[in-house]
């Protein structure tokens, strides 16, 4: 009822609630792993087309943000969590959300493909497409893999960063993308387990809602034990140094133990979730960080 009220009275936005149209902290992550596909791309990128590229690529994680948030207005409006975003509490009529998100898209995908290469365009337009149509629209109330599938939009940045640095597709961002496509569901998983039933209120099949907490916990620790040697890859190859290799096990091992916990929790137990909800963001930051660092002397020295 509050959406419809809001689009009957009109809109009482600001500057600010459009900002929280586009999930600035989502934005934050898209951008930083943007830039290390930036930057571990072959041959470097002057500062001027860096910014650009991560301007654009901003603007497009911005723009997926508001059309999710537009489609998903209904459950935001129900979940505790969600319902004091911009269209559910009537800051932002849904029809406003709608067009603010298809003109940022639009200028992100144009800007790019003028500025830099049709290529990292047609990426950044494909990653919007995934999340907003494949993601938000088909799988996320249709199934509990709504996440492992989904997340294949969140693991896209720095490939579209790389493509847009080298104009093509390397092994390197791929292997990136698949880190952090690895990393996603035990992220959203633990954070689900403490959400349960507010997503079974919404109606998203999230997985604790479908299969049960135990499976749940099964899966956080099979994706997390999956995610640490694929994070060695890059060591392995040769394209990242020693130093890179030790915070990659070590922030792996830290992953492990704190999934393993979660499994071996109790039903009645928020804490050790909460503990590997939070650790998981700072896992994804700490460990491109440290590929960044890595990195720049390498993208300087092409």
């Amino acid at each position: 009822m509050q959406i419809n009220r809001s689009i009957l009275r009109g809109s009482y936005a600001n500057i600010g609630d459009y900002v929280a149209l586009t999930k600035p902290r989502v934005m934050s992550l898209v951008v930083f792993t943007a830039l290390v596909g930036l930057m571990v791309a072959p041959g470097g990128i002057d500062p001027f087309t860096g910014v650009v590229a991560l301007l654009c690529i901003a603007a497009g994680a911005g723009a997926a943000g508001a059309l999710n948030m537009w489609y998903d207005a209904d459950i935001d409006a129900v979940m505790a969590r969600t319902a004091m975003r911009p269209i559910p509490s009537g800051r932002v009529s849904r029809s406003e959300a709608l067009v603010f998100g298809l003109m940022l898209g639009m200028c992100a995908i144009l800007a790019l493909g003028t500025l830099l290469n049709m290529a990292a365009a047609v990426l950044l337009a494909f990653t919007i497409f995934f999340y907003v149509v494949v993601y938000t629209m088909w799988l996320k109330r249709r199934t509990p893999q709504n996440i492992v599938i989904g997340g294949a939009a969140g693991a896209l940045p720095p490939v579209i960063g790389w493509v847009a640095a080298a104009g093509n597709v390397g092994l390197e961002p791929l292997i990136l993308f698949l880190i952090i496509f690895l990393w996603t569901p035990p992220h959203f998983w633990a954070l689900s387990l403490n959400l349960a039933g507010e997503y079974a209120r919404a109606g998203v099949p999230m997985l604790p809602v479908v299969a049960g907490r135990a499976e749940t916990k099964r899966q956080i620790l099979l994706y997390s034990v999956l995610l640490v040697p694929t994070s060695l890859i890059p060591w392995a190859l040769g394209f990242a140094g020693a130093i890179y290799g030790a915070a990659a096990a070590m922030l792996g091992a830290i992953m492990i133990v704190l999934a393993w916990q979660v499994r071996r929790s109790n039903d009645g137990e928020r804490r050790p979730a909460r503990r590997l909800f939070v650790f998981s963001m700072l896992y994804l930051v700490l460990l491109f960080g440290v590929l960044l660092m890595n990195a720049a002397p390498h993208a300087q020295s092409h």
